[in-house]
């Protein structure tokens, strides 16, 4: 069967991976600093994810405030990022294995308490009604959430690069990526940093699966695993430490995702995997440099 490809099927397969783009770019980011700086492969991370939206629905269900919910979901990941970096990971820099098991039994934890507070099955999360139904933009119809969550992406993106190049925390988070020992020969409180950057990284995290919710229409215990695997393609494909990197990757497996999902289901995942293969095979470092 032959699908007819039209204008309007373009403009919104093109939404849709910049949409997916965005909150790959949300998962990835953190991940990628995080190991950028710390060399720690943090696999509780896409419980991160998971517990950004359900603790987004559990707030907007209580309060109707889907800004509200979109804030509370990020303190979640804050939290919980800080309490896996002081409480657990901190003992164990420079021991790659260790790491692994210990955010892998950490991941387990995190996913097995949602189910036990909320349940294995599937829960819908409504769209505001503000945000629901589509907007006529030059003859074609556009979905307001997936707008919303453009301009929410952009916003970020441009308040997290500011961030990352123009504050003192944002300039060390980037000399550390490149040497840490330099950093921390300048007499700055390194751990503080790493610190920091768990919480940085797990906000994000966070704030990517409040933001999924609605796009989604549910929530689910796995939801951050699944989103994970795409993340750490994009890592791959950006580079380690890299933050543009991460945008980059995230927008490109988006569309790929996008448009051979669309078209091509079943080689949705191939050809993601093939895209990271081939970056690999012609730059190994990724398509940016650490830091950048």
């Amino acid at each position: 069967m032959i699908t007819e490809v039209t204008l309007p099927l373009l403009v919104n397969l093109t939404l849709n991976g910049i949409v997916l783009g965005t909150l790959y770019f949300l998962t990835a980011s953190g991940l990628s600093l995080i190991f950028g700086l710390m060399h720690v492969l943090n696999l509780a991370h896409a419980a991160l994810f998971a517990w950004g939206a359900y603790v987004a629905l559990a707030t907007y269900t209580k309060t109707g405030s889907f800004a509200l919910s979109l804030l509370a979901g990020l303190a979640m990941g804050a939290i919980i990022g800080a309490v896996i970096e002081i409480g657990f990971v901190r003992p164990f820099y420079g021991d790659h294995m260790l790491q692994i098991l210990l955010t892998l039994g950490l991941y387990l934890v995190l996913h097995e308490t949602l189910r036990l507070i909320w349940g294995p099955s599937l829960i819908a999360f409504h769209i505001p009604a503000w945000a629901q139904g589509t907007l006529d933009v030059a003859g074609l119809p556009l979905s307001r959430y997936r707008m919303v969550l453009l301009i929410l992406g952009l916003a970020l993106f441009v308040a997290v690069y500011l961030l990352l190049t123009r504050t003192r925390f944002g300039i060390i988070v980037r000399a550390g990526v490149e040497n840490a020992e330099m950093v921390e020969a300048l007499g700055i409180n390194v751990r503080r940093i790493f610190t920091g950057a768990f919480v940085f990284g797990g906000a994000l995290a966070a704030f990517g699966g409040a933001a999924a919710g609605p796009f989604f229409r549910v929530v689910w215990p796995e939801m951050g695993s699944e989103m994970q695997l795409a993340a750490f393609i994009v890592v791959v494909i950006g580079g380690l430490g890299s933050f543009t990197g991460s945008a980059v990757g995230a927008l490109l497996v988006g569309l790929f995702q996008a448009f051979v999902g669309y078209f091509y289901p079943n080689a949705a995942l191939i050809v993601n995997v093939a895209l990271m293969a081939l970056v690999l095979l012609v730059r190994p470092q990724g398509l940016f440099a650490p830091g950048r």
